[in-house]
Order: structure tokens, then C-alpha cells, then sequence
């Protein structure tokens, strides 16, 4: 097991919870849990949500797995994310920032084109020119073909599961502004959900 320890890298977290809309929930979550690889990665869970943290890329790669998995159970899931970077003094478990770029969790199967809906939100803390950097990622997204329009206080993403993580990951690297910059990224992903069948 590795060693956690202070230090400066930039390291990524995201504080997420999946929800099943099922009785099978805890079997769901669990099974979720248990089949990802982690292993570049820190983890911890408790009764709320769970944190990850690492680089960037190995962060996304098992938040979206972990979601893959729980989605293809078939149920209506929710995954409700908190990514960030750059926070003051966060620097637990940066050990991990040592590992290799190669992805875990590159394969994720049929899982791959569940049909997603998404609504994300960027916060660049301390940069002036916020809106710039949220407007250029909203375009980003439409050149990708995720992009479903805006609601009060988020961006709405539609697609498949990989495609909407992409753009998703594409729109949080690309909104850090510099090496000391603190940026907070908010996105809740549904798949199955019932109410879009009555529309």
C-alpha cells in the first residue's frame, strides 16, 4: 500500500456519488466498487460518497467506469461528481501523481454507448475572465456534438456515456487556466431515466 504525503503536485480530485434508483442499490454500488481498477488511484468511501484522487486522466478513467458499471445494471442511475484541482494546501495522497499515463479502465465495453444526459458546471476560481474561459468550453462541447443547450446555472451534455465523460474531462483540462490556478467542475450524469420515455 502506498504511503500517503504532503508535497506540491498538482493533483485532481473528484468527490462523487452513483445512485441506482433500485432496491438493489447496495449491490449495485458495491459491485461498482469492487470491479474497477483503482490501483492508480487513492480511494476512500464513506456512508455519503466516495473521494478520488490522482492524475487527472486516472481520476477520469475510474469515475467513468465506476459509472459504466452502475449504469449497466439497466436501472435508472444517477452519478453526481465534484471534480477539482488546485485547492490550497491540497496535496494528500500526491504520491499517485508518480504513476505512468497509461489507463486502467481504457475498455469499458457495450457500456460505452449508454445513452447519457448530463449537466455540468465550471467554476475557475480567481480568474477575471470566468465567463471566457466558461463560454470557449461550452463551445468545445458543441464542436464535439455533446453539447444539448443551457439550463439556469449549468450546460447540458447528450450522448453516449464515453462520449459525454470525453467532453466532460476535455472541458475541465482545458478550462485550468495556469500551473497555480484553482478550478471546481460539477456534473450530474443520468442514464435510463425514466421521464425521458414521456416526453
Amino acid at each position: 500500500m502506498k504511503e500517503l504525503v504532503c508535497g506540491t503536485s498538482r493533483i485532481v480530485g473528484c468527490r462523487f456519488s452513483i445512485l441506482p434508483m433500485s432496491d438493489r442499490f447496495v449491490e449495485i454500488i458495491m459491485g461498482a466498487l469492487d470491479s474497477v481498477h483503482k490501483d492508480k488511484v487513492w480511494m476512500s468511501t464513506d456512508d455519503v460518497s466516495t473521494c478520488i484522487r490522482g492524475r487527472a486522466e486516472h481520476v477520469f478513467d475510474v469515475t467513468r467506469a465506476m459509472y459504466a458499471f452502475a449504469a449497466s445494471s439497466g436501472v435508472h442511475t444517477v452519478f453526481n461528481g465534484t471534480y477539482s484541482i488546485g485547492c490550497p494546501g491540497d496535496t494528500e495522497a500526491d504520491v499517485y501523481m508518480s504513476e505512468d499515463a497509461n489507463r486502467l479502465n481504457s475498455s469499458i465495453g457495450e457500456q460505452a454507448h449508454i445513452q447519457t444526459a448530463c449537466q455540468f458546471s465550471l467554476y475557475p476560481l480567481g480568474t477575471e475572465n470566468y465567463m471566457d474561459v466558461i463560454y470557449r468550453e461550452v463551445d468545445r462541447a458543441k464542436e464535439s456534438g455533446t453539447f444539448a443547450g443551457s439550463v439556469h446555472y449549468a450546460s447540458r451534455l447528450d450522448g453516449s456515456l464515453v462520449d459525454v465523460f470525453a467532453s466532460l474531462e476535455a472541458a475541465f483540462l482545458h478550462a485550468i487556466q495556469s500551473d497555480h490556478s484553482h478550478l471546481v467542475m460539477t456534473a450530474t450524469v443520468s442514464a435510463h431515466s425514466p421521464s425521458v420515455k414521456q416526453r
